[in-house]
């Protein structure tokens, strides 16, 4: 099983034992603000193939880059002016900018899924100062199996990949608790490619336009969390339910008065206030929460589309999608 360390209790002992197993070629969870991390040398293949083998990720979906700050991204990444001034904006914070892959660069082609392009991040707190201290390029997709719900504590990752890694590093819960928002500028256009932990509408206050959305259905894989099923527990998911049936688990949001709620196996509010800051930060806990009680089915409440409840509501959309 995992070794957890606590940096809340001893950061260096965290900082050396990290450094070491990713210099040793292993992955590694790592927290961040958004999700935890399964984390691994962005230039070693075999660390790369590591992640893929460990989530059981397929090899087409490109994995996110996390860089330490802009100056270590821009030694591997081209930056245009409104990808830098997005970056100087958001960085650190739950910004991801798909950008041209500098031909110098070490990132390795298996991070990228053979693409010239490449996601890049800067984390908030631990996880840039371990880049930082490591000195490469981390690629870090979730810390969970492949398509299932992300991890957003340490106990999430323990319990779903913990036999599989050497080192867990525990910060206590995530606090955005979803991933972060992908864009893509591309000439005058600035396309979102996944919803997430900013905003799109604070994306276009700097950016001065709106964002493009790419259509689910046909858009190819250019960036994590694409696939058209993800996030998924093992029970299915139903969505803007307006009655709950009779074993269902019923996930609400804002104090909704969902009929046949006393008839669910187990009852659960995303946030009661109707803060949708908090539903994000609660989503993949709650969802691993009604899915443990052992229930066929998980019924959600509608969620309100503005702010970040688009990436609530990408998300619940791809656990709901069929699976294969």
């Amino acid at each position: 099983m995992a070794r957890i360390i606590d940096i809340r209790e001893d950061r260096q002992a965290a900082l050396e034992a990290a450094s070491a197993a990713l210099s040793d070629g292993f992955a590694i969870a790592m927290p961040t603000e958004t999700v935890y991390g399964l984390a691994a040398d962005a230039t070693n293949p075999a660390a790369i193939t590591r992640i893929y083998e460990t989530k059981g990720r397929p090899r087409f979906n490109p994995l996110i880059c996390h860089m330490a700050d802009l100056a270590m991204a821009e030694l591997h990444a081209e930056f245009d002016p409104v990808s830098r001034a997005l970056a100087e904006a958001f960085w650190p914070g739950p910004l991801t900018l798909v950008l041209p892959l500098k031909a110098e660069s070490p990132i390795h082609s298996l991070a990228t899924a053979g693409l010239d392009s490449v996601g890049v991040r800067v984390p908030k707190g631990f996880a840039g100062a371990l880049i930082g201290a490591f000195g490469r390029p981390l690629a870090a997709p979730s810390a969970n199996t492949s398509g299932a719900i992300s991890a957003t504590s340490a106990a999430h990752v323990e319990a779903d990949l913990g036999a599989k890694i050497p080192l867990i590093l525990d910060a206590g819960p995530s606090t955005v608790g979803v991933e972060s928002t992908i864009v893509k500028v591309e000439g005058d256009r600035v396309r979102l490619l996944r919803p997430g932990g900013l905003a799109a509408r604070e994306i276009e206050r700097i950016a001065g336009r709106p964002l493009l959305r790419a259509k689910k259905a046909s858009a190819a894989i250019e960036a994590p969390g694409m696939l058209a099923s993800h996030y998924a527990p093992g029970a299915s998911v139903r969505l803007n339910a307006s009655a709950v049936e009779p074993g269902e688990a019923l996930i609400a949001f804002g104090g909704a008065v969902v009929e046949g709620a006393r008839h669910a196996r187990i009852v659960l509010d995303l946030s009661p206030r109707g803060d949708l800051a908090e539903a994000a930060a609660n989503l993949f806990d709650y969802m691993k929460r009604a899915d443990a009680s052992g229930v066929s089915s998980i019924a959600f409440s509608p969620i309100p589309e503005d702010g970040l409840g688009e990436a609530i509501n990408d998300r619940l959309q791809r656990a709901a999608a069929p699976r294969d």
